[in-house]
């Protein structure tokens, strides 16, 4: 089993920053790309970026050129760990952002509140 563990989210105004950190445990091994997500009020779960064990990255492109996706696969302490670091935050990016991680199939976390207000 793997679990997720988000946290950093909170509120801020626009133009201001957030970091926000998903730390993976568990039975890791084997694990290849992990990612963020987000979710606004009404609106589809979208994906906003990956990053793979070898830290090859991808992003939407909505928040390219503003968010930042990293990752810690050092396994000290058996764990893992994706961030993402978020600048220039707009109203419109207030959602719930979730992280991922993929082994065999897709695990998530359990969600993080973002605001974002103007």
């Amino acid at each position: 089993q793997v679990h997720l563990m988000e946290s950093g989210g909170g509120l801020v105004q626009a133009g201001g920053s957030l970091r926000l950190d998903c730390v993976a445990s568990g039975s890791i091994d084997g694990m290849t790309h992990m990612g963020w997500y987000r979710q606004a009020p009404g609106k589809e779960r979208e994906l906003l970026a990956t990053i793979t064990a070898t830290g090859a990255t991808t992003y939407r492109d909505t928040v390219q050129g503003r968010f930042t996706i990293s990752r810690d696969n050092s396994r000290d302490n058996a764990k893992d760990a994706i961030y993402l670091q978020m600048n220039s935050l707009r109203p419109e990016d207030t959602a719930v952002y979730y992280c991922y991680a993929w082994i065999t199939q897709k695990y998530w976390g359990q969600g993080t509140q973002v605001t974002v207000s103007s």
